[in-house]
């Protein structure tokens, strides 16, 4: 999942018109058969760990074990993640105050988003595995890439070995997929995931042809990894319903009328690695942009709050530019509005951004630019629920030497550095800017005291990452 950040693109085909199969159980081979074939070369082996931000709460909470559970989203407002038992009840994305009322009588919990508790087990779980195979690429919070030249019958032991260790070290379960591409493991681990018949583990080289095209078959396009909805009613518009469809389509047809990434993935599917690995998803590096934006507690109206709504922002968002050493050239904002403002009237949805004169990570620089030039494209009648900030345009310090006379406008008074060395050791908004140094009171004492920050009613204790909420063991 990205969580994404969050957290990851999900789908449910099983709702749409187009697709109407039942997922059939896989026929395997008899354990004495040997296998379709051995592979030396390489293979990627995908750790997934299966709904993760349910089985997070559960760590701490053995209470919640077999019950159905679900995690919601900022302000607690739409079902964002579900236990297994809840997805036959609950719909993902949902708000949830259209289904509080069917969800109680039904025997659902409701947790507001810990991301405290999650990024911190998931650091802990991507530790743990990355022990056991000579390289590992972190793609999201609860899914990396592992890849290892051994032989598939010893990467079926390690893979094994390794998710009883994730569950007991970390009480986090794990499923696995291994396969000559990324995007036949993610496959791979989707059907390890929801056949009882691999045992949380599969090897895509262990099962026979005529199985690889029965996977294939039922596994419908958008389920495909980087083929989304928009993706998938021009392709369902050509004929091409499953991935043994993409699979089979003409590639070069392919790259003309979609593109090359779709080409890449037909690839992908013959069993062609195609896919570079990308940036560790836990460095938190950002190539192109950072962003920072958060919902409101409540409406936000007139330009005082969205200065301060900003202020904050703007100092996240810098913390982590500092944090990957690199400078903004571009500095941006944006609001939004409930998307039923337009029955009142309300539409002003401002986008605005203003170039720099030289590449800075100077906080007071960049709240400079969006006072100044950037706040008052802000509709001061309007009622907002959102807003965020862009830094984009983004160079490395360390490599950045222009001519002179163009220098980088940097943090020269090292507002940014103490900034960061008082939030280390005292923690968030214990010294900012504005209301970036402003803190709350009680649970909150590590956010915002602002009363538009965001709302949290149901959250669970943080365990791991606050001493007053760390779990407390009684032996009888």
């Amino acid at each position: 999942m990205d969580v994404s950040q969050t957290f990851g693109h999900i789908t449910s085909w099983e709702a749409s018109p187009l697709f109407t199969p039942s997922r059939k159980s896989i026929t395997l081979p008899p354990h004495d058969q040997k296998p379709a074939a051995t592979r030396t070369s390489g293979s990627i082996i995908l750790a997934d760990a299966n709904s993760f931000f349910a089985a997070c709460e559960r760590v701490f909470d053995p209470t919640l074990i077999g019950v159905p559970l679900v995690v919601l989203s900022n302000n607690d407002g739409c079902v964002v993640a579900r236990s297994a038992e809840a997805k036959p009840i609950i719909p993902m994305g949902v708000p949830w105050y259209q289904v509080r009322e069917m969800a109680s009588e039904r025997g659902v919990v409701a947790r507001s988003s810990n991301y405290e508790l999650y990024g911190s087990l998931s650091a802990r779980m991507m530790h743990v595995m990355h022990h056991y195979f000579e390289h590992q690429e972190v793609y999201s919070i609860d899914e990396c890439f592992l890849h290892s030249v051994k032989p598939i019958e010893d990467i079926l032991t390690i893979s094994r070995s390794m998710r009883a260790a994730v569950l007991q070290g970390v009480g986090i379960p794990v499923s696995v997929g291994i396969a000559p591409t990324k995007t036949l493991a993610k496959i791979t681990n989707h059907w390890a995931k929801h056949d009882n018949g691999f045992n949380g583990v599969c090897a895509w080289d262990q099962l026979p042809d005529d199985v690889h095209d029965e996977i294939l078959a039922q596994t419908p396009v958008d389920d495909v990894w980087g083929v989304g909805r928009r993706l998938m009613r021009k392709l369902v518009a050509r004929g091409i319903l499953t991935a043994r469809d993409l699979r089979d389509a003409d590639p070069i047809a392919i790259r003309r009328k979609f593109s090359v990434l779709l080409q890449r993935t037909v690839l992908e599917l013959r069993g062609i690695p195609c896919v570079e690995d990308a940036s560790n998803a836990l460095d938190g590096f950002r190539k192109q942009q950072i962003l920072c934006s958060r919902m409101f507690s409540r409406p936000v109206v007139g330009h005082t709050e969205i200065r301060q709504a900003l202020s904050v922002y703007v100092q996240n968002a810098c913390r982590r530019l500092r944090r990957q050493g690199c400078l903004a050239s571009t500095v941006g904002i944006f609001c939004g509005v409930s998307p039923y403002a337009s029955t009142q009237g309300e539409t002003s949805m401002p986008y605005a951004t203003a170039q720099l004169e030289s590449p800075t990570d100077d906080p007071l620089v960049l709240m400079k630019v969006i006072n100044e030039q950037l706040v008052s494209k802000v509709n001061p009648r309007t009622h907002y629920i959102r807003a965020g900030v862009i830094l984009s345009g983004l160079v490395e310090s360390r490599s950045y030497h222009p001519l002179e006379g163009f220098e980088a406008r940097r943090d020269t008074h090292n507002i940014g550095s103490i900034l960061d060395t008082a939030t280390a050791r005292f923690g968030q908004y214990s010294l900012g800017l504005g209301y970036g140094g402003i803190r709350g009171s009680g649970r909150k004492n590590e956010e915002t005291g602002a009363d538009w920050s965001m709302r949290r009613e149901m959250l669970s204790p943080r365990c791991t990452t606050r001493w007053d909420e760390m779990p407390v063991v009684t032996a009888k």
